[in-house]
Order: C-alpha cells, then sequence, then structure tokens
C-alpha cells in the first residue's frame, strides 16, 4: 500500500525549497528581483499623430464642388481610408439665398385675388401657370450663386509620411481639385490654428 501525503506537504516543501534558496544566494535572490522592478520607464510608444488641410475654392460652382465630394468618397472606400481623410463644405452665403427666395410666394398669390370675368381669369390663369413655373428654374441658380469651399484634412500617424505625401501631391493635381486653386495648410504654417478650428466648428 502506497501512503498518502498529508495535502499540505508539497507546499510545505516549496516553501522550504525557497528558503534554502534564499539562505544560499545570501540575500541576493530578492535584490536581483528588485533590480528588474526598479527598471527606468521607456519612451512611450504612443505615436504622434500630425494632420495638414487642403483649401479648395470652388467660387460658385456647386457642380464641381459635388464631384469633388464623390471623388473623395470614393477614395476613402477604395484605400480604406475612414479617418485618414475627411472633408467638410463651407457655404458662407448659404442664409443670405434662403432668405431672398422666400419673399416669392407673395407675389404668386396676388394675381388670383382679382377674378372679374370668365375670359379674363382663364388669361389670369395661363399667366399665372407661366409665372410659378419660372421661379423654380431660377431657384436653382441663386443656390448657385453662393460661395462654395472644401476643407480637406489628411491626418496620418508619424510612419505614414510617405503615404500623406502621396496624398497631398495627387488631390491638388487631379480634377476637379485643380481648377479649384488649392491650398495645402501643413502644421505650424500661419493659418493651420485658422483652419483647424474652422474645421472642427463646420458640419
Amino acid at each position: 500500500m502506497t501512503k498518502r501525503r498529508p495535502p499540505g506537504a508539497r507546499k510545505a516543501k516549496r516553501q522550504q525549497a525557497s528558503k534554502c534558496l534564499r539562505r544560499s544566494n545570501g540575500g541576493d535572490f530578492d535584490a536581483q528581483f528588485a533590480s528588474q522592478l526598479d527598471l527606468n520607464c521607456r519612451a512611450s510608444q504612443t505615436q504622434i499623430m500630425a494632420h495638414s488641410y487642403i483649401r479648395l475654392d470652388f467660387g460658385t460652382d456647386e457642380e464641381k464642388a459635388q464631384q469633388a465630394r464623390h471623388k473623395l468618397d470614393g477614395w476613402r472606400q477604395a484605400f480604406r481610408l475612414d479617418k485618414k481623410l475627411q472633408y467638410k463644405l463651407d457655404r458662407p452665403d448659404s442664409g443670405p439665398v434662403e432668405t431672398i427666395s422666400k419673399p416669392e410666394p407673395a407675389a404668386k398669390a396676388a394675381p388670383p385675388e382679382k377674378p372679374k370675368e370668365k375670359a379674363a381669369e382663364k388669361t389670369k390663369g395661363k399667366e399665372a401657370s407661366t409665372k410659378s413655373s419660372a421661379p423654380p428654374a431660377q431657384k436653382p441658380a441663386a443656390a448657385a450663386n453662393g460661395k462654395v469651399s472644401l476643407l480637406v484634412r489628411l491626418y496620418f500617424s508619424s510612419h505614414e509620411k510617405l503615404s500623406e505625401q502621396r496624398w497631398l501631391d495627387r488631390i491638388p493635381s487631379e480634377e476637379p481639385f485643380k481648377s479649384a486653386s488649392p491650398k495645402v495648410i501643413h502644421h505650424g504654417d500661419s493659418e493651420f490654428e485658422a483652419a483647424d478650428k474652422e474645421f472642427e466648428t463646420l458640419t
């Protein structure tokens, strides 16, 4: 019959062995591990994300601004850029355009207020229909007269400087960006802080 060891026998043997090692090393065992715990902290491994901006001024050409949006969206999906390439539209004159187009319905409602004869009503009805059809054609022209600009942000890490430079060279060299007088704003430029604040305020 084999004798069973008591449940705490193994733990007691391990504790005895560790004590013997400490005595034989003369306390160097604890000092060795203490020195490993007190190592100097290394530099942070986090990478600084520098970003640059490209300002594009399309003037009153709304169609080219929309083409630029679609092209940027296509690049983002094709190259999986996501947050590395972002843009925001700026329409400073969009508010006044809406206020100018609002008083037009009052002029449309004025002709029907003076019905006298049936013949006159028919002619006025025809004129009213032609007038009512004319303003919708004028509304896109009024909206297009507002200035449109595009602010593109490139947000790459420090080890992706080559890819960032490629996009900084590619975007201004292709249409419809090329004809929008592109201006690259690097970190440290005098206009960088203003562009950074503008990008955060735009929706």
